[in-house]
């Protein structure tokens, strides 16, 4: 099987939608597919892709690490505001599309294209290649799309024009979804909601972790002096993370006599703002920024518990932040702000605690009770189990492609 990808991240960006499509594409190729990717070069999170080498320069078609086929498409260097981000997006998928019907037509054609969102421009541009090829379409939703567009605010502030703007592109996501072949989603909840919107054939294929590539680290000391705390935040700083709501809790923890470190690590829109937040609540939180993967076992293997966190919109009530897996395969405990489809896989894996999202006092009493008793951080290989029976790469790998081979026939 032939199976053309079109999604705006892929590596060597390191980011979330990368790291899935790197698992997936990986065990396509072992499986004797052929995949091509279509992806602009990486620019994430910065907007900026820097002094490109040859081969990722937009044009190019090279042989990525699995096997695959990668051209790379034309893109938009942007800040951090959601128009130029957004404009990125149009210009990539765009490109996309042009690009795919000059290289994938003839024996090239491929048997199925596979749309990705982020970005959401991707998805029409990979449903209008795939018609023009004249061929089914898989169309992937990692985010609970169409109704983030609203609490998000990526096509400005409510009112007006605006709010029928928003409407109006709710229902154009919502009939693109539709008219797909299928769609996949990566939670259980967000499926049913589209079931509900008479979406016709939908999958779920969680994002997930490779158990095996992934150390089972000791559990953090249990007798630490029992004021003390190391917290990490590891991902995107982003606006969907809520992150002030961490800060704040780490500023209130310590004026409770809390000796503790909140490590955040890694980078996005909301850096400079959680630094100038930190610094005027005089919050003892460490940015380190990015740090290769090579050295992210470091950084769980000092925490005592790991923060995942969401913002309160309903839509991510329908969403598992990929991370979660990871932190669980790696046996450490969590802290969740958050709520919904994340926080009762928490609760299977009977491996951390959560507390309401955007709860700076509920979040700064969670760690506060985890400094006094310490017990609950050594979680004892449940998070790792759960995920191997539930989120590993190798199965999702063959759930996606049962999926796909049953969409082609």
């Amino acid at each position: 099987m032939h199976i053309a990808l079109v999604t705006h991240h892929y590596e060597p960006e390191t980011n979330a939608p990368q790291r899935r499509w790197s698992a997936f594409v990986g065990r396509f190729v072992a499986a004797g597919h052929q995949v091509t990717v279509l992806a602009p070069p990486p620019h994430y999170p910065t907007g900026r892709a820097g002094l490109l080498t040859d081969d990722l320069r937009p044009g190019t078609v090279t042989i990525g690490q699995h096997g695959e086929t990668v051209c790379r498409v034309r893109f938009r260097e942007h800040d951090a505001g959601l128009v130029a981000r957004s404009v990125d997006q149009m210009v990539a998928a765009h490109s996309s599309l042009v690009t795919g019907l000059r290289l994938l037509k003839g024996q090239a054609r491929p048997d199925i294209v596979l749309a990705t969102a982020p970005g959401l421009p991707s998805v029409p541009a990979g449903m209008t290649l795939a018609a023009l090829l004249r061929r089914p379409v898989v169309v992937e939703m990692r985010d609970a799309w169409p109704d983030l567009i609203a609490p998000s605010q990526m096509l400005g502030p409510d009112g007006g024009w605006r709010t029928r703007a928003t409407r109006a592109a709710h229902r154009a996501v919502t009939a693109l979804q539709r008219h797909a072949r299928a769609v996949v989603t990566t939670t259980t909840s967000f499926a049913d909601v589209l079931r509900e919107r008479n979406v016709n054939q939908v999958a779920v294929v969680r994002n997930g972790a490779h158990v095996q590539g992934l150390p089972a680290l000791e559990p953090p000391s249990l007798v630490q002096h029992p004021s003390v705390l190391r917290v990490l935040y590891l991902g995107n700083l982003g606006r969907s993370q809520g992150l002030t709501t961490a800060v704040t809790a780490a500023a209130l923890a310590r004026r409770r006599g809390l000796d503790l470190t909140l490590r955040m690590v890694g980078a996005g829109v909301e850096a400079e703002s959680l630094r100038t937040l930190a610094a005027h609540l005089d919050a003892p939180v460490e940015f380190c920024g990015q740090v290769p993967w090579d050295h992210v076992v470091d950084h769980y293997r000092w925490a005592d518990t790991a923060l995942v966190s969401l913002r309160s919109w309903e839509p991510f009530s329908w969403t598992v932040p990929s991370k979660l897996y990871e932190i669980l395969a790696v046996n450490r405990h969590i802290s969740a702000a958050t709520q919904g489809e994340s926080a009762q896989v928490l609760a299977d894996a009977k491996a951390g605690d959560v507390v309401p999202p955007e709860s700076p006092q509920a979040l700064a009493d969670l760690w506060v009770r985890l400094a006094a008793e310490r017990v609950p951080l050594d979680v004892a290989g449940r998070g790792r189990a759960w995920v191997s029976d539930h989120a590993d790469h190798d199965n999702l790998a063959v759930r996606y492609l049962d999926l796909l081979e049953a969409v082609r026939s």
